[in-house]
Formats: C-alpha cells, structure tokens, sequence
C-alpha cells in the first residue's frame, strides 16, 4: 500500500474511533452484526456522527454549516466515482443513494434553530431519516418482512436522541420548556428525554445495525442520560433485545 493509502487507511480508523469513543456499547452489541457487515457499519455510523455534530455541535454554527455544506459537494462526488475523505474507503464505492443524503443535509442545518414542539423536531429530520433509511437497506441485509421506509420514525427517535446528546437543554423543543418552566424539576432535557421515550416508535429499523442503533440510543435515555453509556450487561441486553424486535 502506498503511503497515501496508508494515511487514508489511519484516517478511517481515526474517524471510526471517534464513534466508538462516545459509543463504547458498541463492542459489546456489534457481535449481533454479521461479520461481513461490521465495518460498513462502523464506518457509516462515524459518518452520521460528521453529519450530525456538524450540525449541532459547539456554540457557534458558521464552522458545521460550512462542513455540512463540504459534505454535500462529497457526496454528490461519490455518486459519480470521486472521494477525498477517508470514510469513503468503506462507503463511496456501494451504490448507495448518496446524492439523497446529500439533499438531505440542508434540512439537517436548518435544524440547528429549537423546534416549536416535538411534531415539529421529528419533521425537521424526516428527509435525513429517509435518505438514512434507504441508505440502509443498500448496505445491510434486510430484517425479513421489513421495509426501509418502517425505519424513519425510530431513526427519527435516534436522532432526536443525538441532538440531545450534544445540545443539552438547548435541543428542548419551546413547548416543553415551557412545561418545565411551569413544573420545576429536573430541568428541559429531562423533560424531553421522558416525552421522546414515550413516544418512541415501535420497532428500530429494518437491518440489524439500525435496530442496534436505536436501541442504544433508547436505553440511554431510559437510563436518564443520553450522553451516558451503558454497562456492558445493560448495553448486551438492549442491543439483543434490538437485534431480535
């Protein structure tokens, strides 16, 4: 291998374990992935996580509104054969429908404004759920019987959930902060942790890595803490519980 490739190879790697360090559940619900499928999913998961922490992370929005917007001109290059950033070792060459997810990623920044309520914070990541969704089923082998559009509300739910992860309080639709204004407690993120749970759409998503996703994502926040990770009994648990529903 040449030494570009080898830079590129440690890149992937890098980006790879940038999701593993804020999902450390994962080595234990990964072995219900099929071997084959791991490091597609490890690679697609750290790329979610670009997009999102683009999005959503740090005080100041101009520096993920200018990745979001290097990340669309990426992956419309993978669409036709092209790629400078690592993950597109692992993902550019399947023909996924990249350019969707690149459609996708305006809406994804717009989202940074706090939703009205909570029907208003799932619409905003609708055309990103699809694009994930169908994303999905070119990647994965299918769960029987399930259909990728059957994954957008729990990748929705996830999302939601990842929002909360990074923005605190500050990704608390108006509604509910109003309601814990009004009802002191534990604060606007608690709130919506309890009213995204119970609301939280039946069934994960139509392969086995969505289904793990989201039930990680949805144990934390049964565990009061979306930033929190699991024990590994607990994490065993809920992505087994995932990978069967």
């Amino acid at each position: 291998m040449s030494a570009a490739g080898e830079a590129d190879e440690q890149a992937l790697h890098e980006f790879a374990g940038k999701w593993r360090a804020r999902w450390p559940e994962w080595s234990v619900a990964e072995v219900f992935v099929p071997r084959a499928e791991r490091a597609t999913a490890l690679a697609w998961a750290a790329l979610q996580q670009e997009l999102t922490d683009a999005a959503w992370g740090g005080s100041d929005a101009a520096p993920g509104e200018a990745k979001l917007g290097w990340w669309m001109e990426e992956l419309q290059g993978w669409t036709q054969g092209r790629r400078r950033h690592p993950l597109g070792l692992a993902l550019q060459r399947r023909p996924a429908p990249w350019a969707a997810l690149a459609a996708a990623l305006p809406g994804l920044r717009d989202s940074r404004e706090r939703p009205g309520d909570r029907g208003e914070a799932y619409d905003a990541l609708r055309p990103l759920a699809e694009a994930a969704a169908a994303i999905d089923a070119v990647l994965f082998e299918p769960v029987p019987g399930q259909l990728p559009v059957a994954a957008v509300p729990a990748i929705q739910a996830a999302l939601l959930e990842a929002r909360l992860l990074l923005q605190g309080d500050a990704a608390v639709p108006l509604s509910v902060v109003a309601r814990a204004l009004a009802r002191p407690g534990e604060g606007a993120a608690a709130e919506w942790g309890r009213e995204l749970l119970a609301q939280w759409p039946h069934g994960g998503g139509a392969t086995v890595p969505r289904r793990l996703w989201t039930a990680l994502a949805r144990t934390r926040l049964q565990r009061g803490d979306a930033a929190r990770p699991l024990s590994p009994w607990t994490a065993l648990l809920a992505a087994w519980r995932g990978a069967r529903n």
